[in-house]
């Protein structure tokens, strides 16, 4: 089953209702998102958050809508939002939400019957909201009030800026209003009702004790609060559509809301709108065929190659596909697609996803690097401040392979992808941005001062909360993936690949000896370098995981510091396709490792014994930034944790069974959080809560590629 049914027992109070949230993409980088109860939980929030350049430029257009019934003279009020100071409860009229792909809310009052189903039309910047109303035995009448907005999407916006030109054409049953707002005249949203009378909300009569009825007013998202955002948001409201039944009538009605740039010169009025079922129903159909595709006929591996979907989007640029990081606010990420393309694409079997999405980042290798992040911004460049993101490219081109294999893959990957590969690997030989180069001894190592460059980058101002300058453990261990996947398409392609072999082999050398202690029995996360005089006391901690650095002396005046607290980046020298260590060794990392970090939803960024430890990721922004990468639960690490773990344990009956279990947990909390996702990250001490992206890609993919390599095809 791959349908969430949630009912009364899961929103007992509006704050446990608003726990619970939905998701629906468009694969344009727009989505809809909103909690179980209808509220707006955050800036996020919303029925239409429309792409403007494919996936980036995001901008709230239609927030949401609001019911009320009137049944014979007692009116009802479904609306459900939190505002400054009270909170309309809309849900207490609610008998249950479904997520069927599709979010659906089910209402009844006095023998009133309402079913509303949100969806979006895939590849278009149009939201729908359909309607089965069915009358009790009192004439009925439903107002429907949209609200709309044209924000960046991770703004607020005030009163004073809800300005519109707006244009309302009504015909027989239904209509269209035009809108066109003054901050941003190049654009214009076409709203349509199917059905209904259009009901100006400004011949409302006021007072001083009640509402301006053209405004949705102080709208607080607890989400948002609960991070430290105390601002409100305004949408406005022009227009109520409202449907009136005789007793016992039943019928159904939809909305639609669309967005677009005049310079399209698109005649909207002439258009034909699409019927809002129909979009409905080719959402639904698309989605479960795309469940269909992965050779797995469990509920998990469904779900999750459902989840998959949203992070696989058209980028503008390239005319083909990206990954976005993670929902409601990243965009597409270098490091972030190359760990989570395995599972969305792969294991999902959309293979042509997977060939254009390494084909566009091939398309922005500069300086032997990819993009670290594109920006939220078409017109702004992306950014190359990553160390690891090109050394994934190799993995997943690996990966891509052993999926595939067939002759015209290797071809593709040969004239596509192959020169930019060596492009990478003497770029990282010779040198490149940001001190990123080859040491004597083989190892790659890079950044200094402010630069953050593995994915444990945070920067407030000038604290780099975790350093990580030198020779990171698992850069090396990506780079003697690298080397080693370089050999392989050499010689398949028909190439000398006795360097890379010896380089291969003085990294491996390198690596063991450098990394690997003995008395502690893991590797250590870091090693850089100071000067001789630099360093006035050299001090010997060897042991000491709540100090976790020792200081040797090393070659060319320089003193090498070797950090030892115990994080998870030494798992993918076990998780890697192609190692350095013997399996003893492998076996203590993946014990060490369970034991100081695994929790059910992920490992914990360091060990709860640390003195550094933080146990909560919770609170303003400078406090959330300083427990990130100590001590917060990452999702997607899990993945490489239950590769690691099978593969020590030789893929066992019993440790299969072990792993299925670690992934079925996060089946739990797919029921949480925003339904059938997986959060960016989760406290450190009880991981349960989403924190960070409500979903995220390379949780998503992480534990899908696991599940399915690890568990599904060893069972």
């Amino acid at each position: 089953m791959t349908k969430y049914t949630l009912g009364r027992n899961e929103f007992r109070t509006f704050e446990d209702g608003m726990e619970k949230e939905w998701l629906l993409t468009n694969g344009i980088g727009g989505f809809a998102n909103q909690t179980i109860i209808g509220a707006n939980s955050r800036i996020f929030s919303g029925y239409l958050i429309a792409s403007m350049h494919p996936p980036v430029d995001r901008m709230l257009i239609f927030a949401k809508t609001h019911e009320a019934v009137k049944v014979g003279e007692k009116e009802y009020d479904f609306a459900a939002q939190s505002y400054i100071g009270t909170k309309r409860e809309g849900q207490h009229y609610l008998n249950r939400f479904e997520l069927d792909v599709l979010p659906t809310f089910i209402y009844e009052v006095d023998g009133f019957q309402m079913r509303k189903t949100i969806a979006l039309e895939y590849g278009k910047n149009t939201a729908v909201v359909c309607y089965k109303l069915k009358a009790g035995s009192k004439d009925t009448t439903i107002a429907i009030t949209p609200c709309f907005n044209f924000r960046p999407f991770g703004d607020v916006t005030e009163r004073n800026q809800l300005e519109f030109k707006q244009t309302l054409v009504e015909q027989t049953i239904g209509g269209h209003l035009l809108l066109k707002p003054d901050r941003y005249s190049d654009m214009t949203v076409d709203f349509y009702a199917s059905k209904g009378e259009f009901y100006d909300r400004s011949l409302k009569p006021t007072s001083m004790a009640t509402p301006n009825y053209m405004i949705e007013e102080n709208e607080v998202y607890p989400m948002d609060n609960r991070n430290g955002f105390l601002g409100v948001d305004n949408h406005a409201t022009p227009y109520d559509i409202l449907v009136h039944l005789k007793p016992y009538e039943e019928t159904i009605m939809f909305l639609s809301c669309s967005v677009h740039m005049d310079k399209d010169n698109i005649d909207i009025l002439n258009q034909t709108v699409k019927d809002g079922f129909m979009v409905a129903n080719e959402y639904k159909e698309r989605m479960n065929e795309l469940m269909e595709r992965i050779p797995y006929k469990n509920s998990l591996a469904k779900k999750l190659a459902w989840a998959a979907d949203a992070f696989i989007v058209n980028r503008e640029s390239t005319g083909l596909k990206t990954i976005l990081a993670g929902y409601p606010w990243f965009a597409d990420w270098g490091r972030d697609t190359m760990i989570a393309l395995q599972g969305l694409t792969l294991s999902t079997r959309r293979f042509d996803d997977a060939r254009d999405i390494l084909e566009s980042f091939s398309r922005y290798v500069k300086n032997g690097m990819i993009p670290n992040v594109f920006p939220g911004n078409a017109k702004e460049e992306p950014q190359y401040n990553t160390i690891d993101a090109s050394l994934w490219y190799f993995y997943s081109v690996y990966k891509y392979l052993n999926y595939t294999g067939e002759p015209t893959d290797y071809e593709f990957i040969r004239v596509k992808i192959y020169p930019c590969l060596k492009e990478i690997i003497n770029a990282y030989k010779n040198g490149t941005l940001y001190g990123i180069k080859m040491d004597e001894d083989g190892l790659i190592q890079g950044g200094s001062d402010l630069d953050q460059l593995t994915w444990m980058d945070v920067k407030v101002g000038n604290w780099v909360v975790t350093p990580r300058h030198g020779k990171a453990v698992e850069i090396n261990a990506l780079w003697y993936n690298a080397l080693m996947v370089m050999g392989f398409l050499a010689d398949k392609f028909g190439e000398d690949k006795e360097e890379y072999v010896m380089l291969s082999e003085q990294i491996k050398e390198s690596f063991v000896n450098k990394f690997w202690n003995e008395k502690l029995g893991y590797l250590y996360d870091v090693i850089s370098y100071e000067t001789n005089d630099d360093v006035t006391n050299s001090i010997d901690v060897t042991d000491n995981i709540n100090n976790g650095e020792e200081i040797h002396t090393g070659s060319n005046s320089r003193k090498e510091v070797f950090d030892s607290k115990i994080r998870p980046n030494q798992i993918y020298a076990v998780s890697l396709p192609f190692t350095m260590l013997d399996r003893e060794k492998e076996k203590r990392i993946v014990q060490v490792v369970r034991e100081h970090l695994y929790t059910p939803y992920g490992l914990r960024s360091l060990s709860y014994e640390d003195k550094d430890y933080k146990p909560q990721y919770i609170g303003k922004l400078i406090l959330r930034d300083g427990a990130y990468h100590m001590g917060t639960t990452w999702g997607y690490l899990l993945g490489a944790f239950i590769t690691a773990f099978c593969k020590v344990g030789e893929y066992s009956k019993e440790v299969v069974m072990e792993a299925k279990e670690m992934c079925e947990y996060m089946e739990d909390h797919m029921n949480d959080g925003c339904l059938n996702g997986i959060a960016e990250i989760f406290d450190g001490d009880f991981a349960c809560t989403s924190r960070g992206c409500y979903t995220q890609a390379w949780s998503v993919g992480e534990v899908l590629r696991a599940y399915t390599e690890d568990v599904l095809e060893h069972m």
